[in-house]
């Protein structure tokens, strides 16, 4: 897709026994995904970025307990750990560098959760939120 991102790892998931194959409308978002994520990169000085979890069909969300209205769902969304970078200081680096996310999270401060607008022409809402046992919160 990308020099550093496939959609092999965008796609992967340790529930195997479901079909995680997205569909045509899916891959486009991944492959803008993908392109954001080079951004997202070079924002954070050009570490390597992990991906926990891109894309999830419903079988997969399901399992993992997700909404159905998660961006995963879609292929607008992944979770990644950054080596040698907190999941707080990825997300002050990424909102420092003014980068045109829809969402940013940081997820029991373990991973970080990053989204591209649902649709092309979508405005990124740039909402930066935090996740943890306290339930959810703006990111301060």
């Amino acid at each position: 897709m990308t020099p550093h991102f496939t959609l092999a790892e965008l796609t992967a998931t340790s529930h195997r026994q479901f079909d995680n194959t997205p569909n045509e409308a899916e891959t486009a978002n991944l492959q803008r995904l993908a392109e954001f994520l080079e951004q997202v990169k070079i924002a954070l000085g050009d570490k390597p970025i992990m991906i926990n979890s891109g894309f999830r069909s419903k079988q997969v969300n399901d399992s993992v307990g997700s909404r159905d209205s998660s961006q995963h769902r879609i292929g607008a969304a992944c979770d990644f750990r950054v080596p040698g970078m907190t999941p707080d200081a990825v997300v002050r680096a990424v909102i420092a560098a003014g980068l045109p996310f829809d969402q940013i999270i940081r997820e029991f401060d373990a991973w970080t959760h990053i989204s591209v607008t649902n649709t092309p022409d979508g405005t990124p809402r740039r909402q930066a939120l935090i996740i943890d046992k306290a339930g959810t919160r703006p990111f301060a």
